[in-house]
């Protein structure tokens, strides 16, 4: 069972956002978390844009991992975002981005983070599983392709 698996509840995948910037994406992703969560909504729109100003959280490929350490938070938990339209991020290819994985983690976070950044390197950069994120007809589709998906044995 891969460490997304855990982070990931079902009612945490959204497809076709339409919004027109990261900023607008964060707010999103914001409310999302303090309705699901109970954590205020600017203090999760805060530590995600204060990570993306140290540097921009795209990969690039149309796919983008924003996260932060939220205070307060007890364990990792993350969302996935299917944007309606592609927006810019300031990804290393240059490429705006559609596909986006939310992390938050606790404030005093330890190497696991660091285990679910690398998982979900890993589930991005298979360009099969972006065409079927892309492509995925609904959420419960987008979520079992997300939660079924085994990282490689390293």
């Amino acid at each position: 069972m891969s460490l997304i698996s855990k982070i990931l509840p079902a009612g945490n995948v959204f497809l076709d956002m339409d919004v027109g910037s990261k900023k607008r994406v964060f707010e999103q992703v914001g409310i999302l978390f303090e309705n699901s969560h109970g954590i205020a909504r600017s203090v999760i729109f805060d530590s995600l844009f204060a990570r993306e100003k140290l540097g921009s959280t795209g990969l690039g490929q149309g796919v983008a991992i924003p996260h932060g350490r939220i205070k307060g938070l007890k364990e990792a938990t993350g969302a996935f975002v299917r944007l309606k339209a592609p927006i810019p991020f300031d990804a290393p290819d240059g490429k705006p981005v559609s596909l986006i994985f939310v992390l938050l983690v606790p404030a005093n976070a330890t190497d696991l983070h660091l285990q679910i950044l690398s998982e979900l390197a890993q589930l991005f950069s298979d360009k099969a599983v972006r065409d079927e994120l892309a492509q995925a007809p609904d959420v419960d589709a987008a979520f079992k392709l997300i939660a079924h998906w085994e990282p490689y044995a390293g």
